[in-house]
């Protein structure tokens, strides 16, 4: 709950400026916990009626902030995908603008999906990207242009990303929910909740240096789909979906949905919790299901 992740965070110090570009779910997740504990932020969406919203980026429309959006900032988390092409929008119309500022801080939102299929096997840090789908290859091009840029650039590589709104409560509640069955299959996850905070720990972390390029950023326990199904189903008191083997559900799949589980992998967090000290606040999915479920129950209340 971000109330719980603001009451054991730490404000930026007085004169931080972050600009977050991309405020969806993730940008806009962080954008709240800054402005509740006092940060200035600025936040771009494509449309100014968006929440969260001070200023419009976006480049397919030509709408770019100016020089004068940028002036102060001293942080810049940017959450904008790559082009089809395999270009990151940031950095062909802004890059040269936050190379004329003194920046603390750069970070990346990039996917573990750039590790490619491990057949299930740990990776870290450490391990080269391999990656197998035209969309991890066009996030590595762009981790890769971030890492060339001569910015303070921290790369975060993020799983499954859920929270309030985006779970399996959502799909169980609409009756859409798959069980699928597939041997040894796993997916990794992490809570909204815990990218922001992520991202406000490296924060406070650069304060003392540059750190590692490269970051995971993971819960503890990687579990298939059916796992958090049945967990999910226990919470909301209600049946589960008939269960489905893989090899007669992946026909009836979207091409994306196939990709996805055409991949398996578990991504270590070592780094992160052990070697830069930030504790996360929902550690495995049982904790951030049971946060969805408290956050929505109150929203409803």
């Amino acid at each position: 709950m971000l109330s719980d992740l603001v009451n054991r965070s730490q404000p930026l110090a007085r004169d931080a400026r972050v600009l977050v570009l991309g405020g969806g779910y993730s940008g806009g997740h962080l954008t709240r916990l800054l402005r509740a504990l006092g940060t200035t932020v600025r936040c771009s969406r494509r449309s100014l009626s968006s929440p969260e919203a001070d200023l419009v980026f976006d480049s397919t429309a030509g709408l770019i902030p100016t020089s004068r959006d940028l002036d102060g900032i001293t942080h810049v988390l940017s959450t904008i995908p790559p082009t089809t092409e395999g270009h990151d929008p940031v950095l062909t119309h802004l890059g040269s603008q936050l190379k004329e500022r003194s920046l603390t801080w750069v970070g990346y939102l990039s996917t573990t999906g750039v590790y490619g299929d491990q057949q299930g096997r740990w990776v870290s840090e450490d391990d080269p990207a391999n990656p197998g789908q035209p969309r991890s290859q066009r996030r590595h091009a762009c981790e890769q242009a971030w890492l060339d840029s001569g910015l303070p650039v921290q790369i975060l590589r993020l799983p499954g990303i859920y929270g309030p709104g985006r779970s399996v409560l959502d799909s169980l509640r609409t009756g859409t929910a798959r069980r699928i069955l597939k041997a040894d299959q796993v997916f990794c996850r992490i809570h909204v909740d815990d990218i922001a905070g992520a991202c406000l720990h490296l924060m406070h972390q650069a304060a003392a240096g540059p750190g590692p390029a490269i970051v995971n950023v993971s819960d503890d326990r990687p579990a298939a789909p059916q796992d958090l199904l049945q967990y999910g189903a226990a919470l909301l008191n209600c049946k589960l979906p008939d269960e489905e083997p893989f090899e007669l559900a992946s026909h009836s799949m979207s091409a994306m949905a196939r990709s996805f589980w055409s991949e398996n992998r578990r991504v270590r967090n070592t780094l992160l919790c052990q070697q830069l000290g930030y504790a996360l606040l929902h550690p495995d999915f049982k904790a951030g299901l049971q946060d969805c479920l408290r956050q929505e129950s109150q929203s409803c209340s």
